[in-house]
């Protein structure tokens, strides 16, 4: 609609006459701003913001970075006036080790916002941030969106390993992604249990996180091949392959305050 009321002639983006400078007036921002609302309405589940931080932690400094995150953490999801809540903190056990993966979900941007303001503010921030830096060697966080047909677990104990798995997609193919992953998805999840799945949209962009759950590695493998029995699934993969430019995938144990786990 908005590229109509631009270029009369009805073309296609880039192949109108004024495509060698549209995208720098007004009307091509404002295209550009449709384009992205339409894109996430269709995509997200929109209800919650997740956050996934990554921290690399210094290998002989594992026990106090657990001992210091595992009192902080729970003390933070837990206080209502925080707005947050703590999905998950994992190990990773087989991929980067030393390294800890934590899931966080919020009430849309605005109590991600207000989350991050009440927490940094807290009278002991400071000096719990200042005792975590010097125990890892890097942090990383992206913003996520659930997708909408995947809404996140809640709360529950089945033990086991977790798999994160993560793809990263040639740029412009997350649409498509999405459409066969919804149809595979159901088979999948006849034979396995997922946790979640989530699109970026600060931080990595064009990756997609997916997390599953297994009683152990064995049942991961047993689940893994089973898929390929389920109509559907074969086709999900035949599609979704040459999507990606890069996958990567890391074994997880849960934390003793993990609220999946």
């Amino acid at each position: 609609e908005a590229q109509r009321k631009i270029d009369p002639d009805g073309k296609k983006p880039g192949t109108g006459r004024l495509s060698s400078f549209i995208y720098g007036t007004e009307e091509g921002r404002e295209m550009d701003r449709e384009i992205e609302r339409s894109f996430s309405q269709t995509l997200a589940r929109g209800k919650y913001v997740h956050s996934i931080v990554i921290h690399e932690v210094k290998p002989d400094k594992v026990d106090e970075y657990v001992e210091l995150v595992g009192n902080w953490y729970p003390k933070m999801a837990n206080m209502p006036e925080n707005k947050v809540h703590l999905v998950g903190s994992w190990r990773t056990e087989v991929g980067d080790c030393d390294q800890f993966v934590h899931i966080w979900e919020y009430q849309r941007y605005q109590g991600y916002h207000a989350s991050l303001h009440a927490i940094q503010n807290h009278p002991d921030f400071a000096e719990f941030d200042r005792k975590l830096k010097k125990l890892i060697t890097s942090k990383k966080t992206s913003l996520m969106q659930e997708f909408r047909f995947w809404p996140t677990s809640p709360p529950r104990k089945l033990g086991g390993v977790f798999e994160l798995r993560s793809y990263t997609l040639h740029p412009g193919n997350l649409l498509e992604w999405e459409t066969h992953w919804q149809k595979g998805l159901a088979a999948r999840r006849e034979v396995m249990e997922g946790v979640g799945a989530w699109f970026v949209q600060i931080g990595d962009l064009n990756v997609v996180h997916h997390l599953w759950q297994f009683a152990d590695l064995e049942e991961r493998r047993a689940r893994r091949e089973q898929s390929w029995s389920v109509p559907g699934w074969g086709e999900t993969v035949h599609k979704t392959v040459p999507l990606i430019q890069k996958m990567d995938s890391r074994i997880m144990m849960p934390m003793p305050w993990s609220a999946i786990g």
